[in-house]
């Protein structure tokens, strides 16, 4: 039986109800907020496992929410907007959300993406159990697969669920390259649409920004013009 809490921010009050009463019979615990400010002291006191965000809200815009919600957790970030435009949809990931879906929208396709993403999410935590003594340290940079921490020069850095992930596969296979669907298609664990491999292109040039001193110029995720993304395996790589 489910007992993960899901916070539904959405000013809408017919579809905010419409949501709960969907995430309640699937046995979630349903929390509601109907501002931004609402929803951060209801995230930092019930600390969701997973979030739905309405992309507009009366008090602040959903990207910049994202952005404020990725400082205190890593929770999986559903957008749900009636923005079709894939520039939208670019920025919202890139705000920190993990998925993104126009309104209007099927109860059930939600629901379905919301167990996708606990499942996601409940694996790596089961995996970082499993796993012991997964610490990779590089000139400048410490990532521990365990317990999710990254330091760049000593200083944490918060990644999202996705940025993560991606990274690891990085890391792990230092001598592969990655095309951008195939990063798609190992992260997000679906077929790699149109359009999908941009989408990743996003996220690498947010790690960038995160974890390169000129991600003009990066140490870390090295393109390959042509082929996709890898990790530099020039670096030397140490287990704890």
């Amino acid at each position: 039986m489910s007992k993960e809490k899901i916070l539904v921010i959405d000013d809408e009050h017919a579809i905010n109800k419409l949501v709960c009463s969907y995430l309640s019979k699937e046995q979630f615990i349903p929390l509601s907020a109907y501002t931004g400010d609402e929803a951060l002291s209801i995230l930092k006191k019930e600390k969701p496992d997973l979030i739905i965000l309405d992309i507009m809200l009366p008090d602040t815009e959903g990207t910049s929410l994202s952005l404020e919600i990725r400082k205190i957790s890593n929770a999986p970030i559903i957008f749900l907007s009636c923005k079709t435009q894939e520039i939208d949809k670019i920025i919202a990931l890139s705000a920190g959300g993990d998925d993104y879906m126009t309104k209007p929208f099927m109860p059930g396709e939600l629901i379905a993406r919301i167990k996708a993403h606990l499942r996601r999410q409940n694996s790596l935590a089961r995996d970082a159990v499993e796993n012991e003594n997964n610490i990779y340290e590089f000139e400048g940079l410490k990532v521990d697969f365990d317990t999710h921490e990254l330091f760049v020069c000593g200083e944490e850095i918060n990644l999202t669920t996705k940025e993560f992930e991606i990274l690891k596969l990085l890391i792990e296979n230092p001598r592969k390259v990655f095309p951008a669907s195939q990063i798609f298609e190992s992260v997000w664990k679906t077929n790699c649409m149109e359009n999908d491999s941009k989408t990743v292109m996003v996220y690498i040039s947010t790690l960038r920004k995160k974890l390169e001193q000129n991600p003009e110029s990066p140490d870390y995720i090295i393109s390959v013009r042509g082929v996709g993304y890898k990790f530099n395996q020039s670096l030397s790589k140490q287990n704890d």
